[in-house]
């Protein structure tokens, strides 16, 4: 695999079709994603079906209840603005971080692109754990953050909020990420009061975003996009598109073998 390294997060690979992925091409990805973040894979030749079966590699799919799915494919979810008067709303965010295993990996497939725009846009939360004050580390060690679901229309057995770590260790890398979602979704801190944790939620979310800590991605015909939850936050850019944008997305559930254990929480 041909890598090129992106800054500050990703890596874009040009020589891997999806349907040549066997055993030792996954663990590879696996290790990369953990690694870098983000995969982007470009001139991808796939449908729905080698897209699923592609992410099915990586472990069982899951699908957030309220989203669209694909027709003729529950497991992925439909992301578009065609037919809406007003742009799809996007901040950055973790996917589902609301309940207690969200998924480990999330990947778009490029159905059609914008004749402008439409970026997808990604931070390092690895540098932003490494590049926080010591002592605003100091004070988090060992600190929750209580996520909890926001904008869907749930079923009454469907998990609506969960605590994670503040520091988040990765279970395959072994590095530490400063683990959030927007601050819509993330609504307390362990041990601290609700003013104080709201304004330590929102300092966070600051310097998570960050424009030094953000990778954008302009999408190409032919692009999968790939990345992991456990040490990014992704956000679309539909401020200024022209024309349609067309993403199905794919989410998987967990790390593999590796899952198991409070790291992969």
């Amino acid at each position: 695999m041909h890598h090129e390294v992106l800054a500050p997060i990703g890596l874009r690979i040009t020589d891997l079709p999806l349907g040549e992925v066997d055993q030792d091409v996954l663990a590879e990805l696996r290790r990369l994603l953990a690694d870098h973040g983000v995969v982007v894979l470009p001139g991808q030749d796939v449908d729905d079906a080698a897209f699923v079966a592609f992410l099915k590699r990586f472990g069982e799919l899951t699908f957030s209840t309220g989203e669209t799915p694909v027709a003729g494919f529950p497991d992925l979810n439909v992301i578009s603005n065609v037919g809406r008067t007003t742009p799809p709303r996007s901040v950055f965010h973790v996917d589902t971080s609301y309940v207690r295993n969200p998924p480990a990996y999330t990947a778009l497939r490029a159905v059609e692109i914008p004749a402008r725009g439409g970026e997808t846009l990604f931070t390092n939360q690895y540098r932003a754990f490494e590049t926080l004050p010591g002592d605003i580390r100091a004070e988090l060690e060992g600190r929750m953050i209580k996520h909890v679901v926001t904008g869907l229309d749930l079923g009454e057995d469907d998990e609506t909020e969960a605590e994670h770590p503040v520091f988040r260790p990765h279970p395959i890398s072994g590095r530490t990420a400063l683990y959030l979602s927007t601050p819509e979704r993330c609504v307390s801190i362990s041990g601290m009061g609700d003013a104080k944790g709201r304004s330590m939620i929102d300092y966070l979310y600051r310097h998570s975003t960050a424009e030094d800590n953000t990778f954008r991605h302009a999408w190409s015909p032919g692009d999968v996009v790939m990345w992991d939850n456990g040490c990014v936050l992704h956000r679309a850019d539909h401020g200024d598109v022209v024309g349609d944008r067309v993403m199905h997305r794919g989410m998987v559930t967990g790390y593999g073998r590796l899952s198991a254990g409070p790291a992969a929480a």
